[in-house]
């Protein structure tokens, strides 16, 4: 009864310091295996993996503290070469690893970016993104809590199919693997929110972000996209990130 009592003291001491608080689950409904990678934004705690292999119709879960941010993605086309390599022809983090150790994702990149609560009673944000362009479908979803914008926020579309061939990134087969937004392809100003156009009133759409916003209305497709684009949760849920909603 002792050693019961101390474990249950120790389990209530971990979820009130947050050492266990947000569980997000990964599934991948693609056709074909997909690499998901983790990025922790600085001075968060990493979490127990950086970047693993997923199978199709697979899940695989992480835990986070209270407090933790940063994003996930999803890599595809991954190999690895005689020396051992391993490398993806998009949203790679060039570690040379299947774990991203640090890095992030090499764009373009479809994401799903969110900052957790520091405690229970504050809230969640989370969104997708295609501000470093798209590479794959992928939603994210809360299971549980509360609020006028607690709900599931997704780019479910194939934004390759879609994309201008000046944005294209093609594979060896030359079909279209990913597509880059204007501010990768072109890195000026206008596209990029910087210098001049670095606020909400002078970044607007463009004629690029828009033929994003078209196939992901809920996305951002450039980086002042808050409006329809970001997501909030009170009461601490758990997260499930799908690749190929």
């Amino acid at each position: 009864m002792e050693a019961q009592a101390l474990l249950t003291l120790t389990l209530l001491s971990l979820y009130a310091s947050g050492a266990y608080s947000v569980t997000f689950t990964f599934t991948n409904n693609c056709p074909y295996t997909v690499w998901p990678g983790t990025l922790t934004a600085a001075g968060k705690p990493q979490l127990s993996s950086t970047g693993f292999e997923l199978p199709s119709k697979a899940s695989f879960s992480l835990d986070a503290p209270q407090g933790w941010s940063g994003r996930f993605w999803g890599r595809t086309h991954c190999f690895k070469d005689p020396s051992g390599k391993f490398t993806c022809a998009t949203a790679d983090c060039a570690s040379g690893q299947i774990p991203c150790n640090g890095a992030g994702a090499v764009a373009p990149a479809s994401l799903v970016e969110l900052t957790l609560a520091s405690d229970a009673k504050g809230q969640d944000f989370f969104d997708t993104s295609l501000v470093d362009g798209f590479n794959l479908p992928l939603s994210v979803a809360p299971q549980g809590g509360g609020g006028v914008r607690c709900t599931t926020t997704s780019c479910p579309s194939n934004v390759n199919a879609a994309c201008p061939p000046n944005l294209a990134v093609k594979g060896g087969d030359g079909s279209v693997i990913a597509c880059k937004s204007a501010c990768v392809a072109f890195n000026t100003p206008q596209y990029c929110c910087q210098g001049e156009f670095g606020g909400p009133q002078t970044c607007q759409p463009t004629d690029y972000s828009r033929i994003f916003k078209k196939q992901c209305p809920q996305a951002y497709s450039y980086a002042y996209d808050d409006k329809t684009s970001t997501f909030t949760c009170s009461g601490s849920p758990n997260y499930v990130v799908t690749f190929c909603p």
